[in-house]
């Protein structure tokens, strides 16, 4: 997560109270089917799509489709990179261009100590940088104390999960949801998360070994008792790797390690594909949430609702957490959108995780934990607009049915 500073006395009336019940109890999704370590080109538009990476025979060290040819066009050898080149980031080997995202899956990397050490990717900014203009930022959000979710997550949010990559600082952690793609409907292969969970932003490039595990520790086992786990308890639905991802050309130019700079452009689609079997990801977790791309105002929604797996002290990224609070404005520059800010405690880790709000009796996501302070008293998530439907619409169309 990256941060910034602010909680504001708000009274809390029985409308918002009435709002936060619906939220919680709209948010409760049934699902119907079973389930550090060692190691822009954007087109200068909203946008900035990753291309494909795994069609064809296999090819090159056991790579499926053309990704061994792909590769080798980066000047990166095929063998070496299954062999663990992958750790190597020099700047020639660091791919950045939204055309350049390669993500080979590796059997067994993922194993379920490695996921337990993944740290958090924490972004924070100064206070400095959240006061940019008061004109278009409310008052800090008195901090709301993160509560774990229900057990089993995949009877109460089924389509939240945790996303794992590899990053120069080791393997790291962010949070993500399974949406609704309106071009395969209840087909969806598609997860919303944070730009900086998947690109490193104007100083680096695509992270390493993405994967995506729906309803991670779905019955919120604690450390110890997941040491004697089986696999099926920590990934019930299985491990999703990303074959095409797709963040936005703000993040790829400006978006930054610390500080708020790419922030209100900073989410992300990818599309995954199951490790084993042939069912898309909607069908396995039994649920998905559409994408809500109006932008309603901060001051006409009642509440909203955030969902992830915060890894940052004192939490240890194993159990879901939410917050819920009615959304204030956070404004980083006047020239850019308005973000949307809540006061939650969770950390570093929830990063990525959905924002949702209750639009009849349906639940959508409306935003993604992007930033918050040093102190974890909020979150703010950028608003998605027309940039951020671009993106969505480029993966639906391009990667969706695939």
């Amino acid at each position: 997560m990256r941060s910034i500073r602010a909680p504001f006395a708000r009274s809390r009336g029985r409308r918002v109270a009435l709002a936060v019940t619906g939220l919680a109890a709209t948010l409760a999704l049934t699902a119907t089917a079973c389930g550090p370590s060692d190691d822009k080109a954007s087109d200068k538009s909203d946008s900035g799509a990753a291309q494909e990476a795994d069609k064809g025979s296999d090819s090159g060290a056991g790579l499926p489709g053309d990704l061994a040819d792909r590769l080798k066009e980066h000047g990166i050898d095929p063998d070496k990179w299954k062999d663990g080149a992958w750790k190597n980031w020099d700047k020639d080997d660091w791919l950045r261009e939204a055309k350049d995202f390669v993500n080979p899956v590796i059997d067994g990397l993922w194993k379920p100590e490695r996921m337990q050490k993944a740290k958090d990717p924490n972004k924070t900014i100064a206070s400095k940088d959240a006061t940019a203009d008061q004109g278009a930022t409310d008052p800090d959000p008195s901090p709301v104390q993160a509560k774990p979710e229900k057990t089993p997550y995949h009877d109460n949010a089924a389509p939240v999960g945790k996303i794992f990559f590899d990053s120069p600082k080791g393997s790291m952690v962010c949070s993500g949801t399974v949406v609704k793609d309106p071009r395969n409907p209840g087909k969806s292969n598609l997860v919303w998360t944070a730009g900086h969970c998947v690109h490193a932003g104007s100083e680096g490039g695509w992270y390493r070994n993405i994967t995506f595990v729906p309803s991670y520790n779905d019955l919120g086992k604690s450390e110890a008792a997941l040491n004697n786990a089986a696999p099926q308890e920590i990934a019930p639905y299985g491990q999703w790797w990303a074959d095409w991802v797709s963040t936005s050309g703000e993040w790829i130019d400006q978006g930054a390690a610390s500080g708020g700079a790419g922030a209100p452009y900073d989410y992300a689609v990818m599309h995954v594909k199951p490790q084993e079997g042939t069912k898309s990801l909607e069908e396995t977790v039994g649920n998905a949430l559409e994408v809500d791309f109006s932008t309603p105002s901060a001051q006409s929604v009642a509440s909203m609702g955030a969902w992830g797996y915060p890894a940052a002290p004192p939490y240890n990224g194993l159990i879901m957490h939410k917050c819920i609070d009615k959304p204030g404005r956070l404004s980083l520059d006047p020239a850019k959108p308005t973000m949307y800010r809540i006061g939650c405690t969770m950390t570093g880790g929830s990063s990525g995780g959905g924002w949702f709000r209750v639009v009849g009796d349906k639940s959508q996501l409306v935003s993604n934990t992007s930033i918050g302070p040093a102190d974890n008293t909020w979150l703010a998530g950028p608003q998605l607009g027309s940039g951020a439907k671009q993106v969505f619409d480029m993966m639906s169309e391009k990667y969706g049915s695939q």
